[in-house]
């Protein structure tokens, strides 16, 4: 807690003392997002300009135009006397007054080219909003739009920008809209690609009307980080995709596929002189209200005991649950953000996804979901995640602050999290059995009475700065994990560096320092002890119009620990060569372009052991209806000694692998084919197969229905010492989206994996997870939905169903009901199978939340 308190005033002193002011997403790696998509009257366009736009600009190199002056020189957004009412409809006498961009080219598949339909921008603004209006010329009847989520956009037609708002060229808002306004909306950083977790607040409304559709926009400056002022600049990027012309994306400004970086191509703004200066204050007071049931044992007494043992139990509603919370956001300049977060809702409405966990050796990473950790995430951002917010569970209280000032971003953050201290019901009904045994025989032990309901204190800081004119930046992170028994810091310093247009340079470098329990296969014991680790990440990629590669590298000491972040394999590099040839694309042909690579790479650990290789040679056909296939080949090898899955063998002591051998390593061979098409717009759908030949089986075993079958499990029995060995492993992802309405969308989706040892000949496992998801967005913010997963391995049901309304970001109520079932599975209590289903549990929830805002001076 010392140590928080000290890094917590450290930064509080830097950021009085900074002063004021605020990467790279390839042309192929433009808004390309994801799906979801209506329609609805709106008044005709005018006709004048719709055939001025598509007209083809001179060019002076293969692909890259003349910039016309009007595009070369910042545009001076005009202010408007009046603002405009949001309908969608632009027949304000103030947009008569705008400043208008058009002449898109068409970058997608067209190299610069000139767009199938013609767009315009409108741009104005007063002291307190920014406004901005599409207008996208169209046939009416072939606008692909639906009554879609927010975020849910991108299957539709669309428009959208990108506001590089510090003129940095490193980070920009991004926002996107369908003609019906709906948003979808996100952040860009040019290292690591886009972010729709992020929610602005604005005003939006769209169209359809006889001319194509309209867009029309407010956006409060308090809902954004910005510089402005006399001769500020923003960087700006205009685009408009249209889905039934090959997915085909326009953009104000040209895009040369020369050139690796985006934000670097952007037109500017200029002009936004006396905006409001306002301080704002946002509070959201949130409740949830939840009502659990879950299976518990009907008659009591010690496992083990018979009446235990022919207990069938039955499903125990808890008292209601009563939540209150508060999180509120302090925004004393354009710059700064202050977040608190007292007792914060966490509940998240929908649970992560269903993965494959069989045959697993390290942890699977789940993204965060939850609205506080979200603001501001990518100032936390490395590349080697130092900070993974889902590290804190539960907080009872988290506070954080980021921004930008000057050429310095900066962020810290502080949290109490009661997680790993708030057991669940059963662990502390079993602690309530063992202390009650303690109560007769003294010298019973119960392991959790240390950390019943005690908190870990987590902090974190992070600050980098932006140097020279292009892209280059530094920076520096720390935090601090404190448990009992559990305790970490890290500190890391990170840099990336863009050499020409096509080149840059990026490296990471984290120090640890942990106390807690480290396994020693030479004792075959976890001993708790210090452990100091080193990590590292270093990239150099070179991406050109047709040809790029890339040369990485990545590594963990074996005591290397990260836990405020996220960490797999230790005691292990990752060395790789990437190079790839890309054809230029042509808009007409059957074959619109081809993508061919190679990708090799090499692990091994800090004593020079080879640990596992591959190589992948792979080719990518892509043809119309966003219609792509794909082949692929991998060679590999793999290799695993027994001492990172337990002790080492002696003269005297069996090791953890069973037989004369303390390793075992294949060579294997992976074919992979791939493809996924948007048929129309109402079927969309994907697939990809895999064959690992030589795949190895740890022999973990698959549960009840795939027990071990190794040969030592098979001669020995379930307990035997482990027999990794070779077979042929079976994987296949698939989906298929139908939407028959605009407002009804169903997807359902199937994972495969299947093991087969070819040693003894038996299955390892086979496990199927099917996916149903059905939404009814009956308005833009109110919807129903419905999630049902399917697990044959476990035999388990988990269905969600929830109601929302969601008008704007911190205001929603929420209603629902989700239920964990299996089917034909062994009870918990008397390990007999329960044919049918049986319910595990149940909880039905009521979350509800409201945003105030006010600002202050101005």
């Amino acid at each position: 807690m010392k140590q928080l308190a000290l890094i917590t005033f450290a930064f509080l002193i830097l950021a009085q003392t900074t002063v004021s002011q605020s990467t790279a997403v390839t042309p192929a790696a433009l808004p390309t997002a994801s799906p979801a998509a209506a329609a609805s009257p709106t008044p005709s366009l005018p006709a004048s300009s719709a055939n001025e736009s598509a007209v083809a600009q001179p060019t002076a190199a293969k692909g890259i135009p003349v910039l016309p002056p009007e595009k070369a020189a910042p545009v001076t957004i005009p202010k408007f006397e009046k603002p405009p009412v949001i309908d969608g409809n632009l027949n304000d006498a103030v947009w008569q007054t705008a400043a208008v961009l058009k002449d898109f080219y068409q970058i997608d598949p067209g190299d610069n080219t000139a767009p199938s339909k013609p767009t315009e921008v409108l741009l104005g603004y007063d002291p307190k909003f920014l406004y901005i209006a599409f207008r996208a010329f169209d046939e009416p009847d072939k606008v692909r739009s639906t009554v879609a989520k927010r975020d849910n956009i991108f299957a539709d037609d669309y428009v959208g920008f990108y506001l590089d708002t510090f003129n940095d060229r490193r980070k920009a808002f991004e926002v996107f809209f369908n003609p019906l306004g709906i948003q979808g909306d996100g952040v860009l950083t040019e290292e690591r690609g886009e972010d729709f977790s992020v929610d602005l607040l604005l005003e939006s409304k769209g169209i359809i009307g006889e001319a194509g559709y309209t867009v029309e926009i407010a956006i409060p400056f308090k809902s954004i980080r910005y510089e402005a002022g006399k001769g500020k600049l923003w960087g700006a990027h205009f685009f408009r995709r249209i889905q039934r012309f090959n997915r085909e994306l326009d953009s104000w400004m040209p895009f040369s596929r020369a050139v690796s970086s985006n934000l670097s191509q952007a037109g500017h703004l200029t002009g936004l002189e006396g905006i409001s200066v306002e301080s704002t204050l946002e509070l959201i007071p949130s409740l949830t209200l939840s009502q659990s049931g879950r299976l518990v044992r009907t008659f009591g007494g010690f496992p083990g005991t018979a009446a235990a043992v022919n207990d069938p139990g039955r499903i125990l509603n808890q008292p209601v649950e009563i939540d209150p919370g508060l999180t509120a956001k302090f925004t004393p300049s354009s710059a700064l953000t202050l977040d608190l977060a007292i007792n914060p809702d966490f509940a998240q409405v929908e649970a992560d996804q269903l993965v494959v966990t069989t045959n697993q050796r390290f942890p699977i990473f789940f993204a965060e979901k939850r609205p506080f950790f979200l603001e501001g995430i990518d100032i936390f951002n490395t590349p080697i995640t130092a900070v993974h917010t889902r590290a804190i569970v539960d907080p009872d209280i988290a506070v954080k602050l980021s921004g930008k000032r000057g050429r310095n971003t900066f962020g810290l953050m502080a949290a109490s999290d009661n997680g790993p201290g708030n057991l669940s019901a059963d662990d502390r009904g079993n602690l309530a059995i063992c202390l009650d045994r303690r109560a007769i025989d003294p010298t019973v032990v119960c392991n959790n009475e240390r950390f019943v309901d005690k908190n870990a204190y987590i902090g974190v800081l992070r600050l980098k700065r932006d140097i020279g004119k292009g892209e280059n930046t530094i920076g520096i992170i720390a935090t601090t994990y404190n448990f009992i028994e559990k305790h970490n810091d890290l500190a890391a310093i990170d840099g990336r560096f863009r050499l020409d247009k096509q080149t840059t340079f990026a490296f990471q470098v984290l120090g640890t320092s942990s106390r807690n329990f480290f396994f020693d296969p030479d004792q075959g014991k976890s001993n708790y002890r210090t452990g100091n680790g080193l990590g590292y990440f270093i990239d150099y990629n070179v991406s050109g119009r047709n040809f790029g590669w890339e040369l990485y590298g990545e590594g963990y000491t074996r005591d290397y620990r990260a836990d405020v972040g996220f960490f797999g394999r230790t005691n292990t590099n990752f060395n790789s060569a990437f190079v790839r040839y890309d054809t230029d694309p042509n808009p007409k042909a059957k074959i619109i372009s081809r993508h061919v690579h190679n990708f090799s790479w090499i692990g091994y650990d800090f004593q020079g052991r080879i640990q596992n290789w591959e190589s992948e040679f792979y080719i990518q056909w892509r043809m119309p209806r966003n219609s792509f296939f794909s082949l692929a080949y991998e060679p590999a090898y793999e290799r695993i000694l027994e001492e990172e899955f337990g002790p080492k063998r002696t003269a005297t002591r069996q090791g953890a692998f069973y037989g004369p051998d303390d390793e075992r390593s294949v060579q294997k061979h992976h074919f992979f084919v791939s493809g996924s098409s948007q048929y129309n717009k109402k079927i969309q759908f994907n697939a990809r197969a895999v064959l690992r030949v030589n795949h190895l089986d740890l022999d973990f075993g698959g549960g009840r229905k795939y027990p071990r079958v190794s040969p030592a499990a098979l001669l020995l029995g379930q307990d035997a010492p482990l027999d990794p060995g070779a077979g042929n492993l079976f994987e296949l992802t698939a989906g298929v989206t139908y939407q028959p309405t605009n407002e009804l969308r169903m997807s359902l989706n199937l994972v495969k994996n299947q093991l087969k040892r070819r040693d003894t000949q038996r299955t390892a496992f086979d496990v199927n997870i099917l996916t149903f998801r059905g939404t009814y967005q009956f308005t833009r913010a109110t919807f129903a939905r419905a999630i049902i997963d399917y697990n044959t391995l476990s035999s388990r049901l988990r269905a969600q169903f929830l109601a929302g309304w969601t008008p704007s970001p911190g205001t929603s109520l929420y209603v629902g009901y989700n239920d964990d079932l299996n089917y034909a599975e062994t009870h918990p209590f008397t390990r007999q199978i329960v044919p049918g289903f049986r319910r595990n549990s149940r909880t039905v929830f009521i979350k509800m939340s409201y945003l105030f805002r006010k600002s202050f001076g101005g």
